[in-house]
């Protein structure tokens, strides 16, 4: 956790969220109403946010707000736990072709939608 604000850290928290949700981000602009290449600035680090834009993420991600900003961790299951795994995850991920990554996502949701039932 860091007590200032970092804007590239706080776009790779919102990048794995986005990810680990299995959204691109388009669809998570289009959520928080925002244009794809604002919101892409943001995940790049490359610009901040407004307040409101921090809040609609913030919203539509189910993650606090100084989470999101300075990382501090929440709960039994924070981010901040898993982010090495889901760090890993995705180096394996980016590794793989377009069309077997797009199976893994299938897979992986029709796995987590087993397993909320």
């Amino acid at each position: 956790m860091s007590k200032t604000y970092n804007r590239l850290a706080a776009g790779e928290r919102l990048r794995l969220k986005r990810t680990l949700l299995g959204m691109t981000q388009e669809e998570m602009a289009e959520r928080i109403d925002r244009v794809p290449k604002y919101y892409a600035d943001i995940e790049r680090g490359s610009c901040g946010m407004s307040v409101e834009t921090l809040m609609a993420l913030s919203h539509t991600l189910n993650m606090p707000m100084d989470y999101i900003i300075l990382g501090r961790e929440y709960g039994e299951n924070s981010e901040k736990k898993h982010e090495d795994e889901i760090v890993a995850v995705l180096d394996i991920l980016d590794k793989c072709p377009q069309k077997q990554r797009a199976s893994i996502l299938k897979i992986i949701k029709i796995f987590i939608s087993s397993c909320r039932k």
